[in-house]
């Protein structure tokens, strides 16, 4: 009986590990990106499912663009339908605070770009036009003019010149005009844009993390105001250790008068900063009360509007722990949530899913739960770190039916949430793995050929054939569910943001990935079903290697230090377990046929070597040694070999495909008869830049200089 059970728990749970993955997408380790691609055209795709549904729509750039299905949405009563419509709507209600977020001028520069393409009058069908058109939808992409991954200002394939000539001849029009000021001319606009646009001097990186500078200052995010330096970030913050501090600065732009100095926060809510699309959003939250699932998301409705209205911080907390405790088939992640486009780690950018659950993916996802302790206790971690009771784990199966904000169109595959420590402490947490998201993406994927130009030995590149994908996935499972999930704080320290500041992210994702290095190695993720062998494990080691120290330098431009907290993370972690397992030739760097490559040679020894670096990484975290940290990063995740790099570069050169992949949202059109609701559709929009400039005509509710 007992065999019997654990060989069908094994099949169902790899199952679900196959279509489970929760890192962002453009993180996974068999996404390769190379360095930024100014490829000039845009090209359709063909569809590479047998199916008659079409993922991929186009490629341009370093870009390609997805469609994914909202699997059982026709099946839906009418009440849930009309809750996924009124949600859909809140989310894209907000779509302009991010552009804003990332920059203070983009909101400006992307309207500049819409009504070009909506109202110019000369020639479409030349080669500067095309040019034209990819750098709009690349800034539509990353919310901005800066890449949405390296955070570098983009460079346009056309001239400043040129951009004058399509300003000149752009006539105005009522949905999508020149936004230009009050007494502004089409010249002073044209040459306001250009400046900014064609500057590489200027506001050059969103997020700038080099060391030595005041990475506030450095940064060209509109979370701070231009004058305001770190140091006043830094004393602006400084509070009393609260056992239950909230996020504080999560929902607010931090300015300082250029008069008397003074630093002060304009908060986002209703009658302040953002206050126009927040109103929108109130209005269809509104909506979606009237037909929420239960009282508790009714509740969770009313936290969050009353949040909205008054930007009360403490009020956020409150409507987290009611969303936590919220158990609904529809379900919703709205708010200032993630705080990566901040060098400080404390501004969160606005994003939204609305999610559909899976029932059936998500039925024996309780194992989950069920071993989450034996993992804490079994931790390498020192004992007075680890948590006595694991609460509140939820991990599921979804299927997004809307993303808008820091969620697209470049999206994540799954989310843990809330981010605030005591709630996810006290109260728990939700896992999701999106489900359709990651079809979507094995749907557009194209060919390989990396694992043959970058893997040692047959061997590898078997192991990585046959256990490489489970294996990744399940790093991520165990990464998200457990690794985030574990270790505590020591009493009276504060939160990692307050400790390890800019920092913080860094740390806690190499914690993460820690945990889950380190068991997979374990046995006990064979005896509960969770893979087939200790070669799966094996596999990930291998990637995590690989990946760490060679292949994600892909993503970066040569010469350029790392700045993205996962890539520091993923170096930091291979790094290190490079230089400590020297003596012993654990990981070994190999050169054949003048190529690089590191192999990895005794997998238990790595193993030991992981569960040092967690130990010391969950210490740094529980006490807040911010030094420490610091020297873990700057040392091993930050400066790049160059020589490794360029080559890197080259080697890659043959693999002529788009990195990075983001998603054109379905569409919902309602059905009404006598002035009621009787139905709720869903189309599939294929074409990129017409639902963007759709978009601009329906949801541009702030002024173009917030």
């Amino acid at each position: 009986m007992k065999l019997a059970k654990e060989n069908i728990l094994r099949v169902v749970i790899i199952g679900i590990i196959l279509g489970v993955l929760f890192l962002m997408a453009n993180d996974g380790k068999y996404v390769l990106f190379p360095k930024e691609n100014n490829t000039k055209s845009t090209s359709k795709l063909e569809n590479k499912e047998s199916d008659d549904f079409q993922y991929l729509t186009e490629q341009f750039a370093d870009l390609k663009m997805i469609r994914y299905k909202v699997p059982g949405f026709e099946n839906l009563d009418l009440r849930q339908k009309k809750l996924i419509y009124y949600l859909s709507q809140a989310s894209l209600s907000g779509r302009d605070i991010i552009f804003d977020q990332n920059y203070r001028h983009n909101l400006k520069i992307r309207r500049t770009l819409e009504a070009i393409i909506a109202n110019y009058t000369g020639d479409r069908n030349s080669e500067e036009f095309e040019d034209f058109i990819v750098y709009t939808k690349r800034v539509w992409f990353s919310g901005g003019i800066h890449h949405h991954y390296s955070s570098a200002k983009m460079k346009p394939a056309f001239t400043a010149e040129y951009l004058n000539k399509l300003i000149n001849q752009t006539e105005t029009s009522k949905y999508h005009p020149l936004p230009l000021s009050d007494g502004e001319t089409k010249m002073d606009l044209s040459q306001f844009v250009s400046n900014i646009i064609f500057d590489q001097n200027n506001d050059t990186k969103r997020v700038n993390r080099d060391k030595g500078i005041d990475i506030i200052l450095g940064s060209a995010n509109n979370y701070y105001g231009p004058n305001v330096t770190e140091e006043d970030v830094n004393l602006f913050y400084q509070k009393e250790f609260e056992a239950r501090a909230p996020e504080y600065g999560l929902n607010s732009r931090l300015v300082k008068d250029t008069v008397d100095g003074e630093v002060y926060e304009q908060v986002y809510k209703v009658g302040g900063m953002y206050g126009e699309a927040l109103e929108k959003m109130i209005y269809w939250i509104e909506k979606a009360k009237t037909v929420a699932e239960n009282d508790d998301q009714k509740k969770s409705f009313d936290l969050l509007v009353e949040y909205y209205k008054t930007g009360d911080i403490y009020k956020w907390d409150e409507y987290c722990v009611q969303w936590v405790n919220t158990q609904t088939d529809i379900d919703w992640i709205n708010g200032f949530v993630e705080v990566y486009g901040d060098a400080a780690g404390r501004k969160g950018a606005y994003e939204s899913i609305v999610q559909i659950k899976d029932l059936e993916a998500s039925k024996t996802t309780e194992v989950i739960n069920e071993y989450v302790q034996w993992f804490e206790d079994n931790s390498s971690i020192m004992d007075e770190h680890k948590k006595e009771d694991v609460v509140g784990v939820s991990y599921k199966v979804v299927s997004v039916a809307m993303e808008s904000g820091d969620a697209s169109p470049s999206t994540p595959i799954g989310v843990n949430l809330p981010n605030n420590n005591w709630i996810r402490t006290e109260k728990g947490s939700k896992s999701v793995s999106l489900g359709n998201i990651i079809a979507g993406y094995g749907g557009a994927a194209s060919g390989g050929g990396f694992l043959q130009e970058f893997c040692y030995s047959e061997e590898e590149i078997e192991r990585a054939q046959k256990h490489g994908d489970v294996a990744d996935k399940l790093g991520t499972l165990l990464h998200e569910v457990v690794g985030h999930a574990s270790g505590k704080i020591n009493e009276g320290v504060g939160t990692p943001k307050e400790t390890l500041k800019n920092y913080k992210s860094t740390l806690e994702e190499a914690r993460a990935d820690l945990v889950a290095l380190y068991y997979m190695m374990n046995e006990k993720l064979i005896e509960i079903g969770l893979m087939e062998s200790i070669e799966c494990g094996k596999a990930e080691y291998d990637s995590y290697i690989r990946n760490g120290l060679m292949l994600q330098l892909r993503r970066i431009q040569l010469g350029d230090n790392i700045e993205q907290d996962h890539m520091r993370n993923r170096q930091l972690v291979a790094a290190w377990a490079y230089e400590k397992g020297l003596e012993d030739n654990v990981i070994e760097k190999i050169t054949r046929d003048g190529k690089t490559f590191f192999v990895v040679n005794d997998y238990k020894k790595l193993q030991n070597i992981f569960g040092q670096l967690l130990r010391e990484i969950q210490r740094i975290t529980s006490e807040g040694d911010f030094e420490s940290g610091k020297e873990l990063v700057e040392n091993y995740g930050v400066q790049v070999n160059q020589e490794i790099h360029a080559e890197v570069l080259q080697r890659s050169e043959k693999f002529n495909s788009a990195p990075y992949g983001g998603f054109i949202n379905p569409k919902y059109i309602l059905v009404e008869k006598n002035g009621e609701i009787t139905d709720v559709l869903i189309e599939y929009p294929d074409d990129f830049e017409t639902q963007m400039m759709e978009y601009a005509k329906e949801y541009s509710f702030l002024p173009s200089v917030n």
